[in-house]
């Protein structure tokens, strides 16, 4: 009984050692077939919608690649977004529109006598505000901020009635700072306020919309206002804050473009003509820019950077394009990209204009040229220019930026060969 169950068990073992391997079969090839149609497909629909991007009539597309290529075109940087996919043909094609735009430009430049129109506000004095706010009523401080909505701005008065302690003449409210949250006071046009300074006759709101933030500073005395050069012209430039600070301003934003010899930021060297305190620096861009003069009325006026400075300019700097002449919003479809923009105004009122618009950030990519117009043309501008924009875009005030740099590590901005600059008339 043992040997036959020890047999037993010995030859089953024995029998599944024996027994003999099956071959291998062939591996099936459908599964790698399959995958290389999906990804035959996905090129094939990928390499579609990059005809149909780069090379479509549709208005549509057309038009949303224009401003891709402009974008990318308008920076030092980020060039290659656009010669790296796009042909160069398709890429010249989309920048002869600026330059069939530029030529339209010429054609529009302030008239002489646009300040003197029936309807025009007189000139400010000149004093720089020194005294004109004395005494200052409620009906008076609602009609020198005529854009505020009346009803918000009783409203925020009767929770902080601190703010009228001194009287409306010396009222001062400012919750501008990029770690502020603004205030709950809004303009008629339903912009937030960031800011109300009387002493200076300041007022500063947020402007935004789909895809970008910015600031908007209404300085109501033209007066004030100058271009102030930097410090070491010609050599470094300096910051917007350094500039106003050593100047006595209050406000300051950009000022004129320059020359950036090695891409390392230093304006010290003027990209055109400007002019400050009467004296003037740099030569002309030519036909195909702009120049805004600050003549002796304290207005604006827009004329082409070839002409003669007019003999009355005191202050003056050279971009392009014009954005509003004479009241009238202009065609600037050749500056269709999305970008940091920082445009120079004045408003029917004879109220500088400043505003800035965020860029190239992750909450706000900038906007056009035009859209800069559609803002303005709420606070009835007359007379708006565009001047350098990208990193140079910010704007200042009271001691402290209150756009970002669209370059996170310059929170200061560039440097600058010049800055509008406005000075304060009283302190607070």
């Amino acid at each position: 009984m043992s040997k036959i169950k020890l047999f037993g068990n010995t030859s089953a073992a024995h029998v599944a050692a024996r027994e003999p391997r099956k071959p291998n079969r062939p591996r099936r090839h459908g599964r790698g077939r399959r995958a290389l149609i999906a990804v035959s497909v996905v090129l094939a629909a990928l390499a579609a919608l990059y005809c149909l991007f780069a090379f479509s009539d549709i208005p549509f597309i057309a038009k949303w690649r224009t401003i891709y290529i402009q974008t990318a075109m308008d920076t030092m940087n980020h060039q290659w977004l656009a010669t790296a996919f796009l042909p160069q043909s398709v890429i010249d094609e989309a920048m002869a529109a600026r330059n069939g735009a530029m030529q339209e430009q010429t054609q529009h430049n302030s008239s002489d006598d646009w300040a003197d129109r029936p309807d025009a506000t007189p000139a400010p004095s000149g004093d720089n505000g020194t005294s004109e706010n004395d005494g200052l009523s409620e009906d008076g401080f609602y009609e020198l901020f005529w854009e505020l909505d009346r009803g918000s701005m009783e409203d925020y008065l009767s929770e902080h009635p601190e703010a009228l302690e001194d009287g409306w003449e010396n009222l001062y409210i400012n919750e501008a700072g990029l770690d502020d949250d603004g205030t709950s006071i809004r303009t008629a046009m339903g912009e937030q306020v960031l800011a109300i300074d009387v002493p200076n006759q300041i007022l500063l709101v947020r402007v935004s919309g789909t895809g970008y933030r910015g600031v908007l500073a209404v300085a109501k005395d033209s007066s004030r206002l100058s271009v102030q050069n930097s410090a070491y012209l010609g050599d470094t430039g300096q910051t917007a804050g350094q500039i106003a600070e050593a100047n006595g301003g209050v406000l300051a934003m950009t000022g004129s473009a320059f020359i950036d010899d090695g891409g390392v930021s230093n304006g010290g060297t003027l990209n055109g003509y400007a002019m400050s305190d009467g004296v003037g620096q740099g030569d002309h861009l030519g036909w195909s820019y702009k120049r805004i003069e600050l003549r002796e009325d304290n207005y604006f006026y827009i004329v082409d950077a070839s002409s003669t400075v007019d003999p009355d300019t005191t202050d003056a700097v050279e971009f392009t394009p014009a954005i509003i002449v004479d009241g009238v919003r202009l065609n600037t479809w050749g500056w269709d990209s999305l970008n940091p923009r920082a445009v120079i105004g004045q408003s029917d009122k004879g109220e500088i204009l400043m505003l800035v618009i965020e860029g190239r950030l992750l909450d706000s990519l900038g906007v056009s040229v035009d859209e800069c117009g559609a803002i303005l043309e709420r606070h009835n501008c007359m007379q708006a220019m565009n001047l350098d924009g990208g990193t140079s875009a910010i704007l200042w005030y009271d001691g402290e930026y209150v756009t970002r740099c669209s370059n996170t590590a310059l929170p200061e901005g560039r440097t600058l060969p010049n800055a509008f600059v406005y000075k304060g008339g009283r302190s607070k």
